[in-house]
């Protein structure tokens, strides 16, 4: 399967996605779409990790006081789920794999794979 969960708002999600041949993959735009339950656990299962998909940048973050707290996995999926905001983007589902975020290494990554 070939997914992309992105927001339609984030310059560097476009910047991204424009830089890539997305021919075949589903785009969800995560502020229109919802994340399900079943979406966030398949992304977990490929990242083993609540955390990795959650981004601390998020303004909300700050806001709402969870810098200053230690949130457990159960936190990190409860807030990705509650506010579209809390995921790490964008998140690139390829064939079993899982790119997350929009670092220049995972971005390098995804497009080696790509255009292999």
């Amino acid at each position: 399967m070939r997914k992309v969960y992105y927001l339609s708002t984030c310059d560097t999600c476009k910047r991204i996605m424009n830089s890539l041949n997305l021919e075949g993959f589903t785009q969800q735009d995560i502020k229109t779409e919802a994340i399900t339950a079943d979406q966030l656990t398949e992304m977990h299962a490929l990242s083993a990790s609540y955390e990795s998909l959650f981004s601390k940048v998020a303004r909300k973050y700050r806001a709402l006081g969870l810098n200053e707290r230690d949130l457990s996995e159960d936190d990190f999926r409860k807030y990705i789920l509650e506010e579209y905001t809390f995921l790490k983007r964008p998140v690139f589902l390829v064939d079993g794999q899982i790119f997350i975020g929009n670092s220049k290494k995972t971005v390098a990554a995804l497009s080696e794979l790509l255009n292999a």
